[in-house]
């Protein structure tokens, strides 16, 4: 998800325990091409003026359930066939070149990604906002932190290095990351900020979910990447390290890295040509905006209760009447 100054997964993220998680068949996706990733939609008919709509979906849950509340809205009220598509992120981008995705509707930043596609290819265009506040960053479980008050502050990481070592950091410690397809500053940060730890990466959002649920559970120490909006922090209540403080541009050379993440305000990209078009669908993901929470709300009806992205979808957009209403072309 998430980026390289995301520049988000990202805003942040995926094993027995998870089974649930793992009903989202978003992280097993991979790297493929988009021929090979394409999945329809539930498809309630959409013939007419909408026409069909293709939407990359992006494996964390947050983003499914962006993608699945818009879905079902223009299914079932603006009568469009939707199909989603599973890719990560950096090939969703590719299917504005090709024609084959009109909008990826949860973005991290992905300033060279813009660049690339919005500015020099010209087949892609900003879609606003989605309303909700990216956060990436190093989080502890909340038992370190009442063991190990200072272990917040990454000038004390190293005094605690050993804590964290695993069979597969290399006698260093290990900093556990999400999908290698997160593209983070994670490696630049451990070697400018001269810490003796060491990349692993878990393979999803919901192998970090695991990992972090079982160390609070068992009192094993663990400091990873995780984010925000992302529902597992109100079962969990995970504390984010200090890094280096933010300022603009110290994420500009992505080998240099030395400071935390920013703040991302979540955007939506959407092919020129859909945008051009102005049809209903484009006006619908235009006009999208949602909190945090209401994130949240759908992606733990999906992650924790089990339910089906499209039924999670339904229950929340039946619940939320008005705030679909100010959607509407």
């Amino acid at each position: 998800m998430l980026l390289s100054a995301r520049s988000r997964r990202g805003g942040a993220a995926r094993a027995a325990a998870v089974t649930a998680v793992l009903s989202l068949g978003l992280a097993g996706c991979g790297g493929a091409t988009i021929e090979e990733s394409s999945s329809s939609g539930s498809g309630s008919g959409g013939s007419g003026e909408c026409g069909t709509v293709d939407i990359a979906v992006n494996p964390w849950v947050g983003y499914e359930a962006n993608a699945a509340v818009i879905a079902e809205v223009a299914e079932s009220e603006l009568g469009c066939t939707v199909e989603l598509k599973n890719l990560k992120e950096e090939v969703a981008w590719q299917g504005f070149a090709t024609g084959e995705v009109d909008a990826i509707v949860e973005n991290w930043g992905h300033e060279d990604l813009k660049q690339k596609y919005i500015t020099d290819q010209q087949v892609a265009v900003e879609a606003g906002p989605t309303g909700n506040i990216g956060v990436i960053g190093w989080w502890v479980p909340p038992w370190m932190v009442e063991e190990y008050p200072d272990i917040t502050d990454w000038e004390n990481l190293n005094k605690y290095a050993d804590l964290f070592k695993t069979s597969e950091s290399g006698g260093k410690g290990q900093l556990l990351d999400g999908d290698p397809s997160f593209v983070t500053n994670d490696a630049a940060l451990v070697k400018n900020l001269n810490l003796n730890f060491e990349v692993v990466y878990a393979g999803s959002e919901a192998a970090l979910i695991t990992a972090f649920r079982q160390a609070e559970q068992n009192r094993t120490p663990l400091i990873g990447y995780f984010y925000a909006p992302q529902w597992f922090l109100s079962e969990v209540d995970l504390q984010k390290v200090n890094l280096p403080e933010y300022t603009e541009g110290c994420d500009a050379d992505p080998e240099k890295v030395a400071c935390d993440y920013p703040e991302y305000e979540l955007d939506k990209i959407v092919s020129k040509e859909f945008a051009e078009e102005n049809g209903p669908a484009f006006q619908l993901i235009e006009n999208f905006t949602w909190t945090n929470d209401d994130q949240n709300i759908v992606a733990k009806y999906i992650a924790e209760d089990g339910m089906s992205s499209a039924d999670a979808a339904k229950k929340w957009i039946s619940e939320n009447e008005d705030k679909v209403q100010a959607w509407l072309p």
